[in-house]
């Protein structure tokens, strides 16, 4: 029992242990997406059907000997491929550099080549662990169940997923990460090659007796499980993938792309087949029900009251959601489980289901839905199912016991209907698109005519550009990009300093993120703008696209656009001695309210420096529902050398501006203390330091979300010191002459 049972833990925990490191290395070069995750989710599900095709063809077709001798040269050759790539690449799962898409190439299929290339081999080997090694110990321990290997192996994978986040991002490097994974796939080889070796001593008819069943399982095992139960298994594992995934996708829009919110949605998936899969007594149809019925209600509250529901609320009532619906479609899976002698097929429609549930949501969604859409649906199907499995009366129950479970069973076909109607609500777009760097939507805020009549760009939940249609208004700056907000009066101060040196008039603006083009509203004919932007349906609305949006066109700025990952460009265009020379470069490159962490970095900042002119600033846009960015830009002042002003502006009752929050770096320690500045109240302008070691800090190779999340209105700021405003003091009162 053992050997078995460690090794199958052993398998479950470096299996989900190496998804969000993958998923950790690739994230800088596609984007910083959400869709990276849902990318790598198809690549791990793809795998895990390949594993598990590969354990049923095995157990079906091969002796047990013949099983063993082929997974052991399997293991052999993986081994020998892990080794091979550490000569090479120098690590046995990073990717190279040869993999680094060029700037505008990023795609999903690059993306699951690269993650074939470097991790597939491996991540097969894993995903035939769960099914053979049970088959195998079916056989060794006949009238032994192997279902509770099933939730060992669960249990494997569920503490993988909780110790990334909490113990291996925070503390350890990608690179080490990446090595103590391969070493622990040494380990599982060797378990498996002792597993191997028990199967080949058994005797074959001794191996063929142990077949069968259990009397307890035995029932009905001569006869196969037929068509309707193996749609049934499909499509239950299907509902539960694609609500899988959409709930991650909804997650990962209002915080970050990152392990951190990926493994909680993971995690509580895999919790549900813990559950159903160690006692059936564990899993109740009607409490499931119930609680999918309360969540599902405060979903549709989200949807109503919008993106500012506090982040504890929002991320327990998705976690709830998905708990509820992945129990409900786990613990009807259990019911509908085989004999042990079925258990191969089992596990492989199983793992078809939640591979086309990946695909639906990754594959088949972005091409045919315009929204998130699959989120609300995938609800509404597990709440359809609950009031079918609720309304079934056995023969021999009375209709006024049954009749107790109608009234849920209704509830939640209101709150199916309930949900769509928040979304609809909420949403109302005059166009909307949707591709491999999220959801982008125009709406407006009034009804055409009205004086105050204006467009809208969101992102996700977030609002990012607003412009007014009147023409009087059309080229005024909006939302975070007012002459007031930290950009604005980090661009005025350049202004006026050039014209203090005498210098010919003109800036270098460097932006990052071009959303509807409002920072050209700041610019001025002598000046040129630079924009940076990835998503390619951002850049059509920008120049004009469905005619809502004019900045770029109304500008009297020369500006240029260039597409692709900004960081990647920057980075080029500094390997061919391209330094812009920027006066003002602005980073604001929020995907709804998600963060790319791979644009704010220690590097990246660092990066935006060598492309700064002298006295140039770099200004950070850190606005944010549910994080404190603070810490991460004060850490790369300290380690860097510049000089840090946080900026902060209320928006105004008309709409006109946003909240928001800048943050200006420059080397120069005098720049925030100028005349732009030194007129604002010490309120909004504050310059501020460390007196300690950062706390927080950011660097491509070690970052984490725990930190930053807001657990308060008023985040703790020991270690943070206020410097002195530079503000002129008041003349000493003359003394009266003495006669």
């Amino acid at each position: 029992m053992l050997p078995y049972a460690a090794t199958l833990f052993l398998s479950a925990f470096l299996l989900f242990g190496v998804q969000p490191l993958a998923g950790k290395y690739s994230l800088p070069w596609f984007g910083g997406t959400s869709t990276v995750w849902t990318t790598c989710m198809l690549f791990f599900q793809a795998m895990l059907l390949g594993g598990y095709a590969y354990s049923y063809v095995s157990t079906r077709w091969l002796t047990p000997r013949k099983q063993a001798r082929v997974h052991l040269g399997l293991l052999g050759i993986t081994a020998a491929v892990l080794l091979g790539r550490v000569l090479v690449e120098g690590s046995p799962v990073a990717p190279g550099p040869e993999w680094r898409p060029a700037a505008d190439g990023i795609s999903t299929w690059r993306l699951l080549a690269m993650l074939a290339a470097t991790l597939g081999l491996p991540f097969f080997t894993l995903s035939t662990s769960a099914p053979l090694l049970q088959s195998w110990f079916s056989r060794a321990k006949p009238g032994v169940s192997p279902y509770r290997l099933y939730a060992l192996s669960n249990t494997g994978s569920l503490l993988a997923l909780l110790a990334y986040p909490l113990l291996a991002e925070p503390w350890l490097s990608r690179g080490v990460q990446a090595w103590a994974w391969g070493l622990g796939f040494l380990v599982f080889a060797v378990g498996s090659a002792v597993c191997a070796r028990n199967m080949m001593k058994l005797e074959e008819p001794a191996a063929a007796a142990v077949v069968q069943e259990t009397p307890a399982e035995a029932e009905g095992a001569d006869e196969a499980p037929g068509v309707p139960r193996t749609l049934g298994w499909l499509g239950l594992s299907t509902l539960a993938s694609v609500l899988l995934t959409a709930t991650t996708n909804q997650m990962s829009q209002d915080v970050s792309a990152g392990p951190f919110v990926w493994v909680l949605p993971l995690a509580l998936y895999l919790i549900t087949f813990i559950i159903a899969f160690e006692r059936e007594a564990l899993y109740s149809r009607t409490g499931t029900a119930l609680l999918l019925l309360g969540s599902v209600y405060g979903v549709a509250r989200i949807t109503y009251e919008g993106p500012h529901v506090p982040l504890p609320i929002q991320v327990l009532v998705y976690c709830l959601t998905l708990f509820s619906g992945a129990l409900l479609c786990n613990g009807e899976l259990y019911r509908l489980r085989p004999a042990p002698r079925h258990l191969g097929a089992f596990y492989l429609w199983g793992s078809v289901g939640g591979f086309l549930g990946t695909a639906i949501v990754n594959l088949v969604a972005p091409n045919v839905l315009r929204t998130y859409l699959e989120f609300p649906l995938s609800l509404s199907a597990c709440c359809l199912l609950a009031a079918m499995l609720l309304l079934r009366r056995a023969d021999d129950e009375s209709i006024p016991r049954a009749a107790v479970r109608f009234a849920p069973a209704l509830g939640l076909l209101l709150v199916s209907v309930g949900v769509h109607l928040a979304d609809a609500d909420t949403r109302r777009p005059l166009d909307s698109w949707r591709g491999f760097f999220g959801v982008v939507q125009v709406g407006q805020n009034k009804s055409p005519g009205n004086e105050n009549h204006a467009f809208l760009l969101r992102h996700g939940v977030i609002i990012h550009g607003v412009q007014y249609t009147q023409n009087g208004r059309r080229l005024k700056p909006t939302a975070y990009y007012t002459p007031d907000s930290g950009l604005g009066l980090a661009i005025q101060e350049q202004r006026r300093l050039r014209e203090v040196a005498g210098k010919a008039p003109g800036l270098n603006i460097g932006v990052l993120g071009l959303g509807i083009g409002t920072t050209a509203a700041l610019g001025r004919p002598e000046d040129t703008l630079r924009f940076y932007e990835i998503n390619p349906q951002v850049i059509e609305l920008a120049e004009g696209k469905g005619d809502y949006f004019t900045f770029l066109k109304d500008t009297k700025a020369r500006y240029s656009i260039h597409e692709g990952d900004a960081r990647i460009l920057l980075e080029q265009e500094l390997a061919k001695g391209q330094g812009q020379g920027f006066d003002v470069l602005a980073v604001d490159v929020f995907s709804s309210d998600s963060i790319p962490v791979h644009l704010l970095t220690e590097e990246a900042v660092a990066l935006y420096r060598q492309h700064l002119a002298p006295g140039g600033v770099i200004a950070l846009h850190i606005s944010n529902v549910h994080l404190d960015l603070l810490p991460i830009p004060l850490a790369h002042a300290h380690n860097l050398g510049l000089h840090l002003t946080r900026v902060h502006t209320k928006g105004n009752d008309e709409a006109e501006s946003e909240d928001n929050t800048w943050v200006l770096l420059a080397p120069d320690k005098d720049f925030s203390r100028g005349e732009t500045f030194l007129a604002e109240s010490d309120e909004r302008v504050k310059r501020l330091a460390y007196d300690i070691t950062p706390p927080v800090r950011w660097t491509d190779d070690l970052s984490s979300l725990l930190p930053v999340i807001r657990t308060t209105d008023e985040p703790d700021r020991s270690g943070i010191r206020v410097e002195p405003s530079g503000k002129p003091e008041s003349a000493p009162v003359a003394a009266p002459a003495v006669p």
